[in-house]
């Protein structure tokens, strides 16, 4: 249906930036990968053509692998044989260190010295294949012609060796991989070989250089401690001397004659106890009457027994005599005399011994007070000697600790020196590099599945960025969306082999002039009677259709043909506009009112005169009519127009609108070709005289901006607009925006008729 009533003047371009439902987004990109599926195949053939030279071009790599292991079995051997340093424990993160050292520019310019990969055009060059030539030639445009340096030869291998080699750690494991990768199976064996030996040796002098090293620096620390421990050893000598601190086995002799001294305080002591019990006992036994001699001295006295035992003897007798002749006897008497005496000599030898015992106890005090007194000048020593022994304690602990860390210094440096001779590192090759059979790169299925992949989604975004740039008309539903208004008729572009150009001779050209007949010189205006049956002919009867129907609700007999730019084919649509309506047998007079740039005076009329006379009176209006002899079209021409200064003004005068007010009455319709809105203002002017407008929009070219700008200028034409014409369209790439297929459906409804368009 026609929108006759339009909401706005001004084209209102509404962007749905966002979807619905998840469908109606998937169907978007599925129609944008529609209507962009030839670029999308364009891009991944480009790509994979890329893959596939890249694949021919390329030259073949090879990759070996040496493969090493840290055995922390030899480590811990190697500690518990002997020394520990240089030799840390191993652990992962250790392991990862390792892996770097590996990779460092020490291990690299060592492999480098050792192959001579400094003179190796695969190192120094820009490598193998189209690529490498390639980047030959432009690093040999931009670099000078010098000879390189050592130095640079060396570093621009270094820089090619760190690309080709690749360290890196077997998952959690001690094992470490050396891959290479060259041009020659047999140089990256050798390469990767390389590379583990040089870290061996690397291992093995980086060892040797620590255990040099620290045994030049304990050599330093041995003879500062000697020197220490000795000074000390001779402070602790010193201050004995000075003091008068004796050791006699382990013990200060203070301290032994202390003891000893002590000892014999002890058995002093003792013997004064016995002697003064002996003299005691004397003591008393001197104080009886008849003295009972019972202490060992008087038992073991020769005399005193003896006396004893006379005494015994006699006092038997003398009491077996007083029995017997009486006490008072001569011999009883003188018994007891010779007893008397006895007792006083038992007595005399006592005294004797009593003096012993006093002698012995005598001396036993003398003895026990000497010893006495040599004790106190013993413990009066030793207190003064345990004073000092404070700081001879310090100054032996100093020089204990001095010579205990000789000692440890100098075992450390003994081993220190064993170890310079064990060639022993905890890394081993476990798997040497072996020529590789077959290449590593490049891998052609996984560069065929990249490029194939990358290509899908480089012609994916291309195709996304070609629909967001893609700012023209191209469906019936963009123009009724976008401007609010019909969208009349979609016009396939024709083909050059339609658009020949007949031209008559001199003499039949002269006779048409002078019948005022049209030339068919521009067959492209005549397309809808030659072609009667093609897409692009019911796509003008289409505008014919919405010309009646808009006749119906108000006066609709000036119908004007712009567009937004020159070269979009009103001229054309115009032309064939009124061809097909006078073929159909109606009363139709074409005008050329584009003043500017008149094509269809150009193309229709060779006379000079036109409109512009009938307006200045110089011709009458049937002088200046051309017809069409084949469909009865009337033609007025323009006239001539060179350089015309307000050509508006001409368009919007009262003398065009009385001009047009008799042309309504003697035709059933005008069609009016107009210039394009947006380089002139001349369309504007011709609201006065214009029923209705159709806008013709090139298909795929014109921008859409451009269309909104041109008609929010122009508000009257865009409210008397009948509707909008897309010209040009390309109808095998139509059918991706638009799945009804219209030209397969028209090309089929009338194969009967034997046409094929």
């Amino acid at each position: 249906m026609l929108d006759v009533n339009k909401q706005s003047i001004v084209p209102d371009r509404e962007i749905d930036s966002e979807f619905s439902s998840p469908a109606e987004a998937l169907a978007t990109y599925v129609n944008a990968v529609r209507r962009q599926f030839p670029t999308i195949l364009l891009v991944i053939a480009c790509t994979t053509a890329l893959g596939l030279i890249y694949l021919f071009t390329a030259t073949p790599q090879y990759t070996a692998t040496a493969r090493m292991v840290i055995d922390t079995h030899k480590v811990q051997l190697f500690q518990q044989q002997g020394a520990g340093l240089g030799d840390i424990a191993i652990d992962p993160a250790m392991t990862e260190t390792q892996v770097e050292i590996l990779k460092s520019e020490n291990i690299s310019l060592a492999v480098i010295k050792d192959l001579h990969l400094a003179d190796d055009p695969e190192f120094t060059g820009g490598g193998g294949g189209l690529i490498g030539a390639v980047f030959g030639l432009v690093s040999s445009v931009f670099s000078s012609d010098a000879p390189k340096s050592d130095f640079e030869q060396t570093r621009a291998a270094l820089q090619r060796f760190e690309k080709l080699r690749d360290i890196k750690r077997v998952g959690l494991t001690y094992v470490m991989d050396i891959n290479f990768t060259s041009v020659d199976a047999e140089k990256a064996a050798r390469v990767a070989n390389g590379i583990a030996d040089a870290y061996i040796t690397d291992q093995l002098e980086a060892k040797y250089q620590a255990t040099r090293r620290a045994s030049i620096w304990l050599q330093d620390r041995i003879k500062e401690l000697r020197t220490q421990a000795t000074a000390a050893q001779g402070a602790v000598v010193a201050f004995k001397q000075k003091n008068n601190i004796v050791d006699t086995g382990g013990r200060l002799m203070t301290e032994q004659q202390l003891a000893e001294v002590n000892s014999q305080m002890i058995l002093s002591r003792g013997d004064s106890a016995v002697a003064k019990a002996k003299l005691d006992r004397i003591n008393d036994i001197m104080k009886q009457d008849i003295p009972d001699a019972s202490v060992a001295d008087a038992l073991q006295n020769q005399t005193i027994v003896k006396l004893r035992g006379q005494y015994v003897d006699i006092a038997a007798k003398e009491a077996d005599w007083a029995a017997k002749y009486g006490k008072n006897h001569l011999a009883v008497v003188n018994l007891r005399n010779q007893m008397a005496e006895i007792v006083r000599n038992i007595k005399d030898e006592l005294s004797h011994i009593q003096q012993a015992y006093k002698s012995d106890y005598d001396i036993a005090l003398t003895r026990e007070q000497s010893i006495k007194n040599s004790l106190a000048n013993v413990v009066s020593e030793t207190q003064l000697t345990n004073t000092a022994q404070v700081q001879l304690r310090e100054l032996d602990s100093n020089a204990q600790t001095f010579q205990a860390m000789y000692d440890n210094f100098l075992q450390a440096y003994m081993q220190a020196t064993q170890q310079q001779s064990f060639p022993i590192t905890e890394s081993r090759v476990i798997s040497a590099a072996s020529r590789p059979l077959t290449k590593s790169k490049p891998k052609t299925l996984i560069v065929l599945a990249v490029t194939l992949a990358g290509g899908m989604m480089l012609s994916f975004g291309f195709a996304m960025f070609r629909e967001m740039t893609d700012n023209v008309f191209r469906t019936s539903g963009q123009v009724e969306s976008t401007l609010r208004t019909n969208c009349l008729a979609m016009l396939p572009a024709l083909k050059a082999t339609t658009i020949k150009v007949s031209l008559p001779d001199d003499k039949a050209r002269a006779e048409l002039v002078r019948q005022r007949v049209i030339a068919r010189t521009e067959k492209l205006f005549w397309y809808v009677v030659d072609q009667p049956f093609s897409r692009f002919t019911e796509a003008i009867r289409s505008l014919k259709v919405a010309a009646d129907l808009n006749g119906v609700l108000k006066e609709n007999k000036v119908i004007a043909v712009t567009s937004s730019l020159p070269n979009e084919g009103k001229t054309t649509v115009a032309a064939n506009f009124a061809q097909l309506i006078a073929h159909a047998g109606g009363r139709v007079l074409l005008v050329d009112l584009d003043l500017r740039n008149p094509s269809l005076t150009r193309g229709l009329s060779p006379d000079s005169r036109g409109l512009i006379d009938v307006i200045a009176g110089k011709a009458a209006l049937n002088d200046v009519i051309w017809t069409d002899r084949s469909t009865n079209l009337s033609f007025l021409p323009s006239g001539a127009t060179p350089k015309m200064l307000h050509t508006n003004e001409i368009l919007s005068s009262a003398i065009i609108k009385k001009l047009f007010e008799t042309l309504r009455s003697a035709y059933d319709y005008v069609i009016v070709d107009l210039p394009p809105l947006a380089p002139v203002v001349d369309a504007r002017a011709t609201t006065n005289i214009i029923d209705s407008y159709v806008f013709v929009v090139e298909w795929g070219r014109t921008k859409i901006d451009v269309v909104e700008h041109s008609l929010s200028g122009a508000a009257v034409i865009f409210d008397r607009l009948l509707g909008v014409v897309l010209n040009k369209a390309d109808m095998n790439i139509l059918g991706r925006y638009e799945g009804y297929h219209g030209n397969y459906y028209h090309n089929k409804y009338y194969a009967r008729y034997g046409y094929t368009e």
